[in-house]
């Protein structure tokens, strides 16, 4: 299986992941114009995903949705009360009703040779997802816009070959910033988002043998920079692992250009 972050951020987020028979992409955060490019920057063709699976409705992860949809009758996959948030919004546009296909959390379901596997979040939306996929024997697990985590959140990601993996903040960087006290509060709470110390002690749970790729996602502009959350997680990492081998599996998302495609082979 393979994973790509074509856009991640506070700003848009967008990842591919596709194994040898399908191509998806969770969430399409970006302009319709943008994600095409990111597909094509990776050879792959947007008129041949098979499928946009959406965490949540925020802006970030679904601005493109509408326009993808209509292009390429590209099917969407979300929780009802997700997808019925995103239909209410007149930016998106129309969606035609038979490219909706709404999920269950903790219920799996198939496209194609992929095995999809939604599971909740702690997150301020309608019944937020992030999901794992499952193909020939291996697993890629994606967990973003979480403000905390638990034991089912372990057991969900746990297996998985490549991890992305929400490193939203800098504690500190949050608390010093300039956002309002109520943004503070929302993004340290356990609907916000996770910071890098956080995200490292959970990846800590996650390491096992056949571990090949971890990708911190979601970063925040303002409170947050690359080389931070890499140093924050890597030095958490070192207590488990040889620091060249953490140096090896480890990356960040770019913010707006696709990242380095990942395998499990």
């Amino acid at each position: 299986m393979n994973l790509c972050s074509i856009s991640s951020g506070s700003s848009g987020n967008c990842t591919f992941v596709g194994s040898k028979n399908t191509k998806l992409l969770v969430d399409a955060g970006i302009s319709g114009k943008k994600i095409e490019n990111g597909l094509n920057s990776i050879d792959v063709h947007p008129e041949d995903i098979q499928g946009i699976l959406i965490t949540h409705e925020h802006a970030d992860h679904i601005m493109g949705i509408g326009v993808l949809a209509r292009r390429y009758n590209t099917p969407i996959y979300g929780t009802a009360e997700t997808i019925n948030a995103i239909l209410r919004m007149k930016s998106i546009g129309r969606i035609a009703e038979d490219l909706l296909h709404y999920v269950v959390p903790d219920e799996s379901f198939q496209i194609n040779d992929i095995t999809v596997e939604p599971f909740s979040t702690s997150h301020d939306a309608s019944n937020p997802v992030c999901y794992t996929f499952q193909s020939d024997g291996h697993k890629v697990g994606m967990a973003t816009d979480l403000g905390k985590y638990d034991d089912y959140i372990i057991s969900k990601l746990s297996g998985s070959e490549i991890l992305l993996l929400e490193a939203n903040h800098d504690i500190n960087m949050l608390m010093v910033g300039g956002y309002p006290y109520y943004l503070k509060q929302r993004i340290l709470g356990d609907r916000g988002h996770l910071s890098n110390d956080y995200s490292a002690k959970l990846l800590c749970k996650l390491l096992h043998d056949k571990l090949k790729h971890i990708t911190l996602a979601h970063l925040s502009k303002e409170n947050n920079y690359e080389e931070l959350a890499y140093e924050t997680v890597r030095v958490e990492l070192n207590q488990h692992m040889d620091d060249r081998t953490s140096g090896k599996i480890l990356s960040v998302a770019k913010r707006d250009t696709a990242s380095e495609m990942l395998s499990t082979t």
